[in-house]
């Protein structure tokens, strides 16, 4: 059904490419007035063009003020899209602090600055969504070859547990997605720096039972979902989207 997201305002960060900007495009089609937020402004330029009720912020969230000032110029914010990550590859033997500190400070610590602009809006008002992307490696499974990530994507799915029970009462939902391995761009850097991309593409099509990657758009229906009001009995959820990975 069309217009699931009629009269809502949403803020989407990590929206130049991937499941992020898959997610900002679903959400304009769902009726959403849209900020879409990157780094890489470059990369937003076109969704205007696309969807004109998607608004493109150029935007570090790892810059506090930036990221608050970003949120303060988007109110009210309805439904916030945590989609910004980044993956180091590395056991923990190769994972140096500043790697360690990095995949926090981006895959955490952003959504923790986020959600504390956006929230006090949300209570006042009585409604909001929040969806963290968290990943099926994390809490969920162990990856090899994700340490930090995994840790940092466990952290996240602890996060949106303790603020959908803070927030419970409030009228206010957070749940966390966490997608398998999804065809995106950034898989598709990994995969060509591997020594023999072949091999690699077909171990990560390997991980699902279901035999292929997931696609950004079906990440993206995932999202709508967790941010449409008819699900407003669901709150504190992780829903794994995964081709089976982890059954």
């Amino acid at each position: 059904m069309a217009g699931r997201l009629s009269g809502k305002t949403a803020f989407v960060t990590g929206a130049g490419q991937g499941i992020g900007r898959a997610v900002a495009l679903a959400y304009a089609r769902e009726g959403a007035s849209v900020v879409a937020a990157s780094r890489s402004g470059e990369k937003l330029a076109d969704l205007p063009a696309i969807e004109p009720a998607i608004r493109v912020w150029t935007l570090d969230v790892t810059d506090r003020a930036a990221l608050h000032d970003a949120l303060a110029g988007a109110e009210p914010v309805d439904i916030l899209f945590n989609g910004v990550g980044w993956v180091h590859s590395g056991s923990i033997l190769a994972c140096d602090e500043d790697d360690w500190a990095r995949s926090f400070e981006i895959n955490v610590t952003s959504m923790y600055r986020a959600i504390r602009a956006v929230l006090p809006g949300m209570v006042a008002r009585g409604r909001g969504a929040i969806v963290n992307v968290a990943s099926v490696a994390s809490s969920i499974s162990g990856v090899a070859e994700r340490a930090a990530y995994g840790a940092s994507k466990a952290a996240v799915i602890g996060l949106t547990k303790a603020v959908a029970r803070d927030a419970i009462a409030s009228g206010v939902r957070c749940n966390a997605l966490c997608p398998g391995t999804t065809r995106t761009a950034s898989l598709e850097e990994r995969i060509a720096r591997a020594a023999d991309p072949e091999a690699q593409r077909r171990a990560f099509v390997a991980r699902q039972p279901m035999g292929r990657l997931g696609t950004v758009d079906e990440m993206a229906e995932a999202a709508v979902f967790l941010a449409d009001d008819s699900v407003r009995f669901m709150s504190g959820t992780v829903l794994v989207v995964d081709g089976g990975q982890t059954i």
